[in-house]
């Protein structure tokens, strides 16, 4: 229940980040081209907006495995060495992982004692910039349930979306439909020409 819940609210925040970063350039688009005019603060927003979209996706993009990977040299293994490979591989990346969450942690430690705000809009930069801490830490949480389910048994390597099996999805899609389409529709007359029917 809680995991859910943890999951909608990531989705809806990764949403509204979006639609905020679009809608706010599209503003400004239409304010600079077309009245000459702009906000001070649009540059300096879309930038913050997309960090944290990106940070936020992160997470997201492992739990849906939007990740680009390359698995060909595992995929040789029999499932127990894929599931050792997962876990080393799952290991370095929290160890990466804790090396950005400490540095972010000293860096935000230090933009709060220094207490200044950013350039063009009225935020202190520790609260903006934290998506740093908060970004790393959730996708922490996300390889170590992933290493969790590779102890278990329940999954021998990264969740990951596999693009060839997709592609050719899709078109045996397309040929359904377009097989549909031509069956309904109405047989040629063998005897019309361009001109009009046969004399």
């Amino acid at each position: 229940m809680i995991l859910r819940f943890f999951g909608k609210a990531e989705e809806a925040i990764i949403s509204l980040l979006l639609v905020a970063m679009t809608l706010l350039v599209f503003w400004e688009v239409i304010l600079r081209f077309g009245f000459g005019t702009g906000v001070s603060w649009g540059q300096e927003a879309t930038l913050h907006l997309s960090a944290w979209f990106v940070l936020f996706g992160v997470s997201y993009g492992l739990k849906v495995g939007a990740h680009i990977g390359v698995d060909a040299f595992v995929q040789l293994f029999p499932p127990i060495g894929q599931r050792i490979l997962t876990g080393v591989a799952i290991l370095l990346s929290l160890v990466y992982c804790g090396l950005f969450i400490y540095g972010a942690w000293v860096y935000l430690e230090k933009m709060h004692m220094i207490g200044i705000d950013l350039e063009d809009i009225p935020v202190q930069t520790w609260i903006a910039h934290s998506i740093l801490l908060v970004g790393l830490v959730m996708l922490s949480l996300r390889l170590l349930g992933l290493l969790w389910r590779v102890i278990r048994g329940q999954a021998t390597g990264f969740h990951k979306v596999d693009e060839a099996q997709e592609s050719m999805q899709l078109a045996k899609t397309l040929r359904e439909e377009f097989s549909t389409d031509a069956g309904a529709a109405p047989h040629a007359d063998p005897n019309a020409r361009e001109g009009g029917a046969k004399p």
